[in-house]
């Protein structure tokens, strides 16, 4: 149950010391700020990686397709899980009007809702249409320097949640922008007591028609 919990505030789910680049965090920042005024929606393929490395390493992949969008202050988001370690499954996860909801048959009747998650939203939309603002009003944030991922030039930040009770079961998030797009093509969500995910997402497309099932469950 505690690990489901923590998956519901990290799918619910991307500055104590200013480092010395500073100016370059302001400048990330504020390419957020410009980016998000323009986006509406992303659609990705993505995979998300569990890894327990205490008592007992063990390690837990499901890939599938992520849809982010937003309009306005309406926000929106689903993940359908093709494959859960290797095999075909039908899971999916969906946060809409400040409701989650998951299923692990992929059908709405199945559904398990969350319905009192709506303080998490800013944190589900870590790397996807937020703000530079946004980010540092919640987030007490490190620039860690560019780094290169599929051929896109990002920037490297280590966040740190303002929220004590978001702190308390997520102390530390890594994320890797492109922050000419408000887009992430990585995170790592250091969950302490030796367990993590990483979320990798990849064909990444921006502002571009979606499927009409993007935010529902299978019938």
């Amino acid at each position: 149950m505690r690990s489901e919990s923590r998956f519901v505030l990290f799918a619910i789910f991307a500055m104590c010391l200013l480092p010395a680049r500073a100016d370059d965090l302001t400048r990330v920042l504020q390419r957020l700020d410009v980016a998000a005024q323009g986006f509406q929606s992303t659609s990705a393929e993505v995979e998300f990686d569990t890894l327990q490395t205490n008592p007992i390493p063990d390690k837990d992949v499901m890939t599938g397709t992520a849809y982010y969008e937003r309009k306005g202050s309406r926000f929106q988001m689903a993940a359908h899980i093709a494959k859960h370690n290797g095999r075909p499954t039908a899971k999916t996860y969906i946060f809409a009007g400040g409701v989650f909801r998951l299923s692990d048959t992929g059908k709405e009747q199945d559904a398990k809702v969350y319905t009192q998650v709506s303080k998490y939203e800013s944190y589900l939309m870590l790397g996807f249409g937020a703000k530079g603002s946004e980010l540092a009003q919640k987030w007490t944030i490190k620039y860690l320097g560019e780094e290169v991922l599929d051929g896109v030039k990002t920037d490297k930040l280590e966040l740190i949640a303002k929220d004590p009770q978001i702190r308390k079961n997520i102390p530390k998030v890594i994320v890797w922008l492109d922050a000419a797009r408000a887009v992430s093509l990585k995170q790592i969500f250091d969950e302490g007591e030796g367990q993590s995910r990483i979320c990798r997402f990849t064909n990444i497309r921006v502002n571009q028609p979606m499927p009409k099932n993007a935010f529902s469950f299978n019938k």
